[in-house]
């Protein structure tokens, strides 16, 4: 019986998914002892201070202030295109004042004369 408890204990360490490492690491940081839970998941205390190290890794660059995503970009985008709409709705302003000194009637002033 005990080398099929063994056996089955085996089968169910196996890869270690994203989420069992996390349970792993957050059972760590409650303050379960190190070489217990090694010994109980069947991987070394070195293992478990790597997946510790990353986990706080990834914890503290989410902390920091994000990046750039997809919204970011569309946004990016659309001032860009508002610029872009700013400046050539200037140009025509400019390009309708001059047309307008050079003839006073123009277009939409008819002359009296």
């Amino acid at each position: 019986m005990k080398k099929q408890q063994k056996q089955e204990r085996t089968a169910e360490r196996g890869r270690f998914s994203a989420r069992r490492k996390k349970e792993a690491v957050l059972r760590l940081l409650k303050g379960e002892e190190l070489d217990a839970l090694s010994r109980e998941l069947g991987v070394t205390a070195a293992v478990l201070n790597q997946w510790q190290e990353k986990f706080l890794a990834g914890a503290e660059t989410n902390l920091k202030s994000r990046e750039p995503g997809p919204a970011d970009d569309e946004v990016l985008r659309l001032k860009a295109m508002v610029g872009e709409l700013m400046m050539k709705n200037e140009l025509l302003a400019e390009k309708a004042r001059l047309l307008e000194g050079n003839a006073p009637g123009f277009p939409w002033r008819k002359s009296r004369g």
